[in-house]
């Protein structure tokens, strides 16, 4: 076989055609799956990746979008595009944190082609493992010249030998929106569980060669609920970010008073709050969670709470704040009694 010809597929119906891709992948142990060819292609320039790739694109049980009903969770297909995701009317209204997330990926041509499960099996962006004149622990070596070359600097959590931040904005939300992905032929798991600790320095999530992410589960939406995205760039418009943070906060509305008092603040129930580009894996913050949890939503409170936001020294840290607090402060100004 040409290493670097598509592996082609017979001709299956519905779940019939993801076992057929998954019996590709086994008869060519160097295979990879592939859907919109973003990462595959990028990487193919760069001798990163050879082939022989298995195509998933055309599988219509992978592809699609059912929107939350009756407290139902919402179901999104793995190949569906990230402009598919965004133009979603029930995406925008159920889902604005992931929405506005999906809004800031790269490019309009780039989210065209672009899928949520590409997104978020995509490999890291580092330069030195997309680099031939280079090996780390990603290519077989045992070292990491980014490391070496201090790289560490630029993380908020050093988590292990690798020290390239995962670059998956589509994680970055599903871990915000407390999503799981669904995987043939093993069911459910949670983002955690797709990606690792950040600990493994040999790979960008847990998935075997053979399994297939098929599709991603969000909850049922909560009602009252106010988001935001942030991201810290070199530049205004697609670029990779450095840091970048999505908040959720529930804020119901403050209880109509009587007579003339003032209107008592509004009271932050729940949070979430979520960074990405600083760590091997996305973080969820709970410090900044628990310190706006049951707390008046307020101006002062979302300045306490983005000060806890990671515990070094360092720029990173400084960054990460910055953007934490923005982040914030965008979503409580979507709260009409905030």
């Amino acid at each position: 076989m040409n290493p670097t010809r598509t592996t082609e597929l017979d001709e299956h119906e519905g779940g019939d055609a993801v076992a057929a891709a998954r019996d590709a992948r086994r008869a060519h142990p160097d295979a990879e799956f592939r859907a919109g060819g973003i990462d595959t292609t990028s990487r193919q320039v760069l001798n990163r990746a050879s082939g022989p790739f298995v195509d998933l694109a055309d599988i219509a049980d992978l592809r699609g979008l059912h929107p939350p009903r009756d407290g139902q969770p919402a179901w999104v297909g793995a190949t569906t595009t990230l402009a598919e995701l965004h133009s979603d009317p029930h995406i925008r209204t159920s889902y604005p944190g992931l929405a506005a997330a999906v809004a800031e990926i790269a490019t309009p041509e780039v989210r065209s082609r672009a899928t949520i499960g590409g997104n978020l099996l995509q490999r890291n962006r580092c330069p030195y493992y997309r680099s031939p004149d280079f090996d780390c622990h990603q290519t077989g070596a045992d070292q990491c010249p980014a490391h070496e070359a201090g790289a560490a600097s630029s993380l908020l959590v050093n988590l292990g030998p690798c020290v390239a931040p995962h670059p998956s904005t589509i994680a970055l939300a599903l871990l915000a929106h407390d999503a799981t992905v669904l995987v043939d032929p093993e069911g459910e798991r949670s983002v955690p569980e797709l990606l690792g600790d950040g600990t493994d320095p040999t790979h960008d999530h847990q998935l075997a060669a053979h399994e297939i992410l098929t599709g991603v589960r969000l909850p049922a939406p909560p009602a009252q609920e106010c988001a935001a995205y942030h991201r810290l760039t070199r530049r205004s418009t697609a670029e990779w970010p450095l840091v970048e943070t999505l908040v959720r906060l529930g804020i119901p509305a403050p209880a109509d008073q009587e007579g003339t008092r003032p209107r008592a603040p509004a009271t932050i129930r729940w949070a979430r709050v979520a960074v990405g580009g600083v760590a091997r894996v996305p973080l969820r913050l709970r410090s900044v969670e628990d310190a706006l949890l049951d707390r008046p939503a307020s101006a002062e409170t979302v300045q306490a709470a983005a000060g806890l936001a990671g515990t070094t020294d360092t720029p990173c840290q400084t960054l990460v704040r910055a953007s934490v607090l923005e982040a914030l402060e965008r979503a409580m100004g979507e709260h009409p009694h905030s």
